[in-house]
């Protein structure tokens, strides 16, 4: 379904600088939360009340992806700094990566990172390229590494991140950013769930690089996103069945986790002809208006960039002109913007209507 990447502007907003957060709130329940109805205004509530948008019959599935200290600084051998963000590992000693420098490396180019740490630009692919290191990169990244905090965040990461840019049921390492709806989770906010009756699953999306990323043209065209791991265990299909025939709704939190319910439904038809199954490989799946959503009923998602694949994605989700006049109301509101910012809950919408 190729679109015109003029229309990506309808997408755009204008946001305050100030509203973009800077820091994770005081405690990780402590955000705000905008509850967009199906119909009518936009309520202005606090995430703790999420309980109540809640239903005993309802099952909420979360990402457990964990995001690694995959942000290096180093130099090349000319002299001149450069910085590697880590894209993926593509073996024990040899990572796709994106590097920022003043001038780009070739390949062939000798990189020194922190701690004497060296390594060899071997290839390039478009904004990605591949690093030969002279050691384990899971070694490396957890002695010398930094969190990766998204590049809107104006300040160096510091000992708080390596805690709060992480969700606390994180458990499998491979993020480079976080799962930020997640976020706003604390273990009291989980027992809650838990003791209303409300089912509560996980499944992993390592979120890439590539999340931060301007659209490009060719994604646009080719209607594909960067690639992401992902793995929807058999239980979270069994657990989504039970929940139909109880008459619950599928509670994703976070676009990451929608968008590995979904591409595994996709998978699932191509291959079974089953509504969901048990789903491990990648996903380039680029959700925008018009898809038909199989599996998530509701959504849980932090306020994201203008023009974004994650805001088209919610848009395509809830209708562009209800979430576009929600960030309205929530510009008029104040409130807090992207990764460390709050949260808004919202209903799959019920006809094709924008």
């Amino acid at each position: 379904m190729p679109i015109d990447a003029s229309e990506v502007e309808q997408y755009a907003y204008e946001l305050p600088p100030e509203l973009i957060a800077q820091a994770p709130p005081p405690e990780r329940a402590a955000g705000r939360l905008m509850h967009v109805a199906p119909a009518g205004r936009p309520h202005d509530l606090y995430i703790p009340d999420l309980l109540d948008l809640l239903d005993s019959r309802d099952l909420v599935i979360v990402n457990d992806t964990r995001v690694v200290p995959a942000r290096l600084h180093g130099r090349k051998a000319t002299g001149g700094r450069v910085e590697m963000l880590l894209e993926r590992l593509t073996g024990e000693r040899t990572a796709r990566v994106q590097l920022r420098a003043s001038r780009t490396p070739c390949v062939g180019a000798a990189l020194e990172f922190e701690g004497g740490v060296a390594a060899t630009v071997t290839g390039r692919d478009g904004v990605f390229f591949e690093l030969e290191f002279d050691g384990p990169v899971d070694d490396i990244l957890r002695r010398h590494g930094h969190m990766p905090l998204p590049p809107y965040i104006e300040r160096a990461d510091d000992r708080t991140d390596r805690e709060r840019y992480q969700t606390v049921f994180a458990r499998a390492p491979g993020a480079v950013a976080a799962p930020t709806a997640g976020l706003h989770f604390d273990r009291r906010q989980l027992d809650r769930i838990i003791a209303k009756g409300v089912g509560l699953e996980t499944v992993t999306l390592h979120v890439g690089a590539g999340t931060f990323a301007p659209l490009r043209a060719e994604q646009l065209d080719s209607g594909r996103l960067h690639a992401e791991r992902v793995e929807v265990p058999a239980r979270v299909a069994e657990a989504v069945t039970r929940t139909r025939a109880r008459g619950g709704r599928v509670v994703a939190i976070g676009t990451t986790t929608v968008r590995a319910l979904e591409s595994a439904a996709l998978e699932s038809a191509r291959s079974a002809g089953a509504p969901l199954a048990k789903y491990s490989g990648e996903t380039t799946l680029f959700i925008r208006p018009g898809f038909r959503f199989r599996v998530v009923d509701a959504l849980l998602t932090n306020f994201h960039l203008p023009g974004s694949s994650l805001l088209m994605l919610v848009c395509a989700f809830a209708g562009t002109r209800p979430i576009l006049a929600a960030y309205e109301h929530a510009v008029l509101r104040r409130y807090r913007f992207f990764s460390y910012g709050d949260a808004m809950f919202c209903h799959r919408r019920s006809d094709r209507a924008g």
